[in-house]
């Protein structure tokens, strides 16, 4: 039986048509580019005081081509 702790954080939508999908990524990925510009010099303070590995954290150049 599921708990309320086992259900995902993100309910996504199935059966999205091809654009759709496409959309809903592209909207994701404007997101997380707009967090890391409003965040990224907390981000940056958080992950050199800490030493935790980043994840490709450029805050100076963000990625213009889709990862595929």
């Amino acid at each position: 039986m599921l708990r309320p702790n086992d259900l995902p954080i993100v309910c996504l939508p199935i059966d999205l048509s091809d654009e759709a999908a496409a959309k809903l990524v592209e909207f994701l990925h404007e997101l997380t580019a707009a967090m890391e510009r409003r965040y990224g010099a907390q981000l940056h303070r958080y992950y050199t005081a800490t030493d935790i590995p980043r994840h490709d954290l450029d805050l100076a150049h963000a990625p213009t081509d889709p990862p595929f």
